[in-house]
């Protein structure tokens, strides 16, 4: 038998069907290939500790051993990269967003419950998933435990002008006006992520004290239905007031706004107010919607407030056009995730690459780099 450099996978499915239709989506696949099956969460285990996967699919519900509590026992015992699949319903939002926190990669939403006739629906986002996940460093997602840091906040300034440089100059708030950026302006922040996104989130909205001056505007790539529990969870955890964005919404500070799935989010400017427009008849970029770069670029029409970006974990490159027309339209501040603490490194190194990004900073130290630019 010849040797193989694909990634092996196995497949963790209850239903027959489902392990086969799922096993049949990486037939001819030039970088995955199917290694074994198992059928519930005890099997899993078993077949983990002897085909030695790069990969796993594994089901939310199953009997016997579940998806979640299988997760738990493999990250402990046999970690290895899993991405998890999901109902769409609300408890399976919950157990997404759990999951997630427990070490899985991501998710997919299974189209139609736990037995999905049209799965090939998902085929192309699942494919995608998978083969990147195969690469995703296990070390990065044993990390579970985010506990609130109290944000320092009359400190120096960490400012940097060479948009590569990692480990930027300590300096005081004079540097900061000498480059043109005015702290006491109105600022809003702007956050974009995409895989690993929700831990990465809970790591930085847990640390933003409640009295920020600012408001909030994130984007995370997820399905419909998944961003309201997502919104739920970080607002039982944090001192900010966490929502899923509704049309018609009037931006506060300290209120962090959650782009529905679905649904792009954009501003306009009404009166002396800021609103939330959601918008779902505008396309998907690049597969997106929400999108961050329909974020950005929206938010780069309102002139009268300073922005600060800030690009986190993910694949692909949604965000770095936006920063591109963020940063020709007023006063920006970039900060993208670093790459030692990325799950996978693709957004925030799409926008280095743009070398307008002013800082790169460990997601344990975002929330501390955002406030230093905010009054």
């Amino acid at each position: 038998m010849g040797f193989s450099n694909k990634s092996k996978l196995l497949v963790v499915d209850d239903s027959a069907f489902m392990r086969k239709l799922i096993s049949d989506f990486f037939v001819g696949n030039t970088k995955v290939e199917v290694v074994g099956t198992a059928r519930n969460g005890k099997d899993a285990i078993k077949k983990i500790q002897s085909l030695m996967p790069d990969v796993v699919t594994m089901d939310v519900e199953m009997p016997e051993l579940n998806g979640l509590d299988a997760l738990k026992e493999i990250m402990r015992e046999s970690p290895v990269p899993v991405i998890m699949l999901s109902s769409t319903t609300l408890q399976g939002a919950e157990n997404a967003l759990k999951a997630m926190e427990y070490g899985a990669v991501d998710f997919v939403a299974k189209p139609s419950g736990t037995i999905s006739l049209d799965l090939h629906k998902i085929k192309a986002e699942l494919v995608q998933k998978v083969e990147h996940a195969a690469h995703v460093s296990v070390t990065k997602l044993q990390k579970t435990n985010f506990t609130p840091a109290p944000i320092p906040k009359n400190q120096d300034i960490r400012f940097v002008n060479n948009p590569i440089t990692q480990v930027a100059p300590i300096v005081n708030k004079d540097v900061l006006k000498k480059n043109g950026w005015n702290q006491l302006a109105k600022k809003i922040v702007l956050i974009g992520t995409s895989t690993g996104g929700p831990r990465a989130l809970q790591e930085v909205i847990t640390k933003l004290p409640s009295n920020i001056k600012a408001p909030i505007l994130i984007v995370q790539h997820m399905p419909a239905g998944f961003t309201k529990s997502l919104s739920d969870r970080l607002n039982q955890l944090s001192q900010v007031k966490v929502k899923e964005a509704e049309d018609g919404d009037l931006l506060q500070n300290g209120v962090a706004y959650v782009a529905p799935g679905g649904k792009h989010l954009k501003l306009v400017k009404r009166a002396s107010s800021y609103q939330v427009v959601l918008d779902q008849t505008e396309p998907p970029r690049s597969g997106h919607r929400p999108s961050v770069d329909v974020m950005f670029e929206s938010v780069s029409k309102i002139t009268d407030m300073d922005k600060v970006a800030v690009i986190m974990t993910g694949m692909g490159s949604d965000g770095s056009k936006g920063l591109m027309q963020l940063k020709q339209n007023g006063n920006v501040m970039a900060i993208a995730e670093s790459e030692k603490t990325c799950i996978v490194y693709g957004m925030p190194k799409a926008a280095v690459e743009t070398q307008l990004v002013n800082e790169i900073v460990d997601v344990d130290n975002i929330a501390e780099a955002i406030m230093k630019y905010l009054p």
